[in-house]
């Protein structure tokens, strides 16, 4: 016989009573909830939310060395009257656009070609995930063998086409695209991996349609492939944003900013006011600057792609 108290005796008791047992037992489910929950949120709150707050107040507090400290909008005036600031600015976006338009076509077009499950393109996919495996740092040390002038193995095969010696990290026209083939190929693979999942999740079934009714392969993948692709492209291209922000050990190793700021990126700007020029201001003004515009380009991305995006029912 079930042990639970009977339905005849609860519906005996008062109706005051069985509101406050239902509050009680509310109670209790939140109080665990609350407990269970609290020291994430402490961490959370403690090496996420406060350091943002700690950053968005120093940066209305202009304190140069040797100076008082006044609040006001001071950091940011410095900030935007700074050339090196435009042109990390600069860099950031040709970076960005250099950097994430090649390595989403590429990463595609491995996903459409290897998408098919068999022992060679395993073997494939493989290699083009190698890279991501590598640490972005030793990554640029072995870059920096490759691109050494005269000596490094990219010069010495084109001393066979009958070219001179390039100074691929020294020149400022050719530092940017020698840090932006570093990234290419160390993300390229990385994002075929979202594309190949975003690939199983389409039904075979919709293609073979297609191609019943006489659509080839282009057709198919406009018609069909890619529109059902644009939750995976939204996502991946934040996750491609975000790295354009943040990935920056590269730069440090192989160019550190150089030659003529040329590949001096937001990030590595701020590292250089706040460690360098000890000028906490100016870098938490220029932290908050450049958490705003990712923010913005983020929210303004996902919000345009979501308008084109079917949804399977």
């Amino acid at each position: 016989m079930d042990q639970t108290t009977p339905l005849p005796l609860m519906a005996s008791l008062p109706a005051g009573a069985v509101r406050r047992r239902g509050r009680t037992a509310r109670q209790r489910s939140m109080l665990a909830a609350f407990l269970l929950l609290a020291p994430s949120a402490l961490f959370l709150a403690a090496f996420t939310y406060w350091p943002v707050i700690e950053v968005l107040v120093r940066s209305f507090i202009d304190q140069q060395y040797g100076q008082t400290a006044r609040l006001g909008l001071g950091n940011y005036a410095r900030l935007f009257a700074d050339p090196h600031f435009r042109q990390a600015a600069w860099n950031n976006i040709v970076y960005a656009v250099g950097t994430i338009v090649p390595s989403l076509v590429l990463a595609l077009l491995f996903a459409l070609g290897l998408r098919e499950n068999r022992r060679f393109t395993a073997f494939l996919r493989t290699l083009l995930v190698l890279p991501m495996m590598i640490p972005l740092v030793a990554a640029s040390a072995l870059f920096i063998f490759l691109f050494l002038p005269g000596e490094g193995l990219i010069d010495h095969y084109l001393a066979f086409l009958g070219a001179g010696q390039i100074n691929w990290l020294g020149d400022p026209s050719l530092a940017m695209p020698s840090i932006i083939a570093i990234t290419v190929w160390k993300n390229a693979g990385y994002y075929m991996l979202f594309f190949l999942a975003g690939l199983a999740g389409i039904p075979d079934e919709l293609g073979e349609a297609a191609t019943l009714e006489g659509a080839g392969p282009i057709r198919r993948f406009r018609h069909v492939t890619w529109p059902l692709l644009g939750p995976t492209l939204a996502f991946v291209l934040v996750i491609a944003l975000l790295n354009v922000m943040t990935q920056v050990d590269h730069i440090v190793v192989m160019t550190d900013g150089g030659p003529s700021d040329s590949t001096n990126v937001l990030l590595f700007y701020i590292y250089q006011q706040a460690h360098q020029n000890n000028d906490a201001g100016l870098a938490a003004a220029a932290t908050v600057v450049s958490v705003a515009v990712l923010f913005v380009i983020s929210a303004g991305s996902l919000r345009a792609l979501e308008r084109g995006i079917h949804y399977e029912s």
